[in-house]
Order: C-alpha cells, then structure tokens, then sequence
C-alpha cells in the first residue's frame, strides 16, 4: 500500500487512499533520525496501520540535500520495516507536483517558512536560496510571527492587537525570549503567533502588515526569474489560503498572473502519486 507524506516545520499530513493521518512537522535541520523515529513512535493510529505500506513518499522542509534527506530516510526506513521504497524529497517538489497544470509556472511555498523555484513539469530550478527564518522566510508565518512580537515588545502594536497578546497569549518579555533564543523549533514558535492576524480587529494595520510581508517575497522570490511575468505563480500553503485577497493585490502590483493555491497539497500530491502507481 502507497503513503504519502507532505511535511512542513509545523505539521505532516500522512496520506493513503483510505485514510489520513497528523503528526507534527519533521524538518531535518532541527530533527534528528532518533528523534523523528521517537515522535512517530508517539501516534498510535500510525504505528498500529504502519506494517500495511509498502511504497512511503516523504516531502519535507529542508529536504534538499543528500545528507539532510538520509537524516529523514534513515528513520522511515526504521519505523516502516515493511516498506520495500522509500523516497525522501523536498517540499518544493512535493508544490510544484501538486500545482502543475501543464504550464511551466513559478511554483510558491508560504506556510510556517517560503520559498520558490521554477518548474516546467520535469526540472525545478531555483535561484534564490530559501535562508529559513532568521534570514530569509519573507511572507511565511514565522516572518509574520517574527514581526508581530517585535511589535509587540516594542511596545508599537495597536491597542487591539496588544491586548490580544497579553490576554489570550500571557505574552511577556522573559517567556518570548526564552523561546526564540533557548528553546528549539523557534520558527514554529513564531509561525504559531501569525493567526493573531486573523483575530485582531486592527485590520488596516495586518493589511498593511501581510502586503509588505508579500511584497518582498515577491521582490526576492518571483522578480528573480528572468521573464517572471510570463509565468502563472502557484503557492502551496496555509499563510497563501488564508491571506490570498492580499496575495493577489501584491501579484497585482508586480504584473503577476495568479495560478493554484492550495491550503494542503498533499491531496494533489497523492492523486498524483496513484495515477503514477497505475502506469
């Protein structure tokens, strides 16, 4: 039987044609071969169905090179001992397999971090690195998350938002720095505080918050490909879904055509993956 995964920082959807399943996120800058295998170890669904999958298709964050894909392999390849092929890909290929629609496009990532590449059916090509959430991740929900308790600790966030955060989040200097800087899996920490955005009643201020976000991704991430108007812009991700009003006013701005964008892909991923199966 055929599983296919699709992995965030956050959150991985495990997909079968009978059934679905969640874990949380592997990414294998943060996780090592022992720590993913522990965690899967954890779900009780999954480790009671895990013995039925034969072909596991894994695509993550941070899978893109040989080392960082073993680190993942190297704890499938434990966990599932029945499985006969495993394949560990980056999640870019898992976007650009589930938005493909027969155009070479500009394919988008903007979940927990962001990304790009270019693809044309067969070939990804990526210019600009994707730097994580430190350096890079323009527009994700660690950028956003990232900026909103800069904000907030600066004492320069509306009232409405403000309040939002000491009340419902208990947020206070001490426990927001320990947590960026002592704990792990701070990008996901930080993406977690990017739904504040849809909670607050400051809606000018995420307007203008989320397009200057969306601005320079596309600054960095889409006006890097040469003739990058040409191209439909596919973007995979819950930031995309959520914010795509936004996202189309900024596209709009750059002379961009908007293509799919789609919250999960791991659907089209595995739709793909079946009729794949078949041939």
């Amino acid at each position: 039987m055929l599983l296919v995964a699709e992995s965030g920082s956050t959150k991985t959807k495990w997909l079968s044609k009978e059934k679905e399943y969640q874990t949380i996120g592997f990414n294998p800058l943060f996780h090592t071969s022992d720590s993913i295998y522990t965690e899967l170890m954890k779900h009780d669904e999954l480790l009671k169905d895990k013995d039925k999958f034969t072909k596991i298709f894994f695509y993550g964050a941070s899978c893109s090179s040989e080392a960082r894909k073993k680190v993942v392999y190297d704890a499938l390849k434990k966990y599932f001992s029945n499985a006969k092929i495993i394949s560990v890909d980056h999640d870019m290929k898992a976007a650009s397999v589930a938005t493909f629609d027969g155009r070479k496009a500009i394919v988008c990532i903007l979940g927990t971090g962001s990304n790009s590449c270019l693809y044309d059916g067969k070939d990804m090509q990526e210019i600009i690195p994707a730097l994580g959430y430190v350096l890079g991740d323009e527009g994700s929900g660690a950028y956003f998350g990232k900026k909103l308790l800069a904000l907030f600790l600066y004492h320069s966030l509306p009232d409405a938002t403000t309040k939002i955060m000491k009340e419902k989040y208990g947020l206070e200097k001490e426990k927001i720095i320990a947590s960026v800087y002592q704990r792990p899996f701070a990008n996901v920490y930080l993406s977690g505080f990017a739904k504040i955005m849809s909670e607050t009643s400051e809606k000018d201020f995420i307007a203008q918050l989320v397009e200057t976000g969306f601005t320079e991704f596309f600054q960095y991430h889409v006006c890097c490909y040469e003739n990058y108007k040409q191209y439909p812009v596919h973007f995979v991700g819950s930031i995309a879904f959520y914010f795509k009003e936004h996202l189309q006013k900024i596209a709009n701005k750059f002379g961009c055509e908007i293509g799919i964008i789609d919250q999960e892909p791991a659907y089209r991923l595995l739709d793909w993956h079946l009729k794949e199966d078949t041939l």
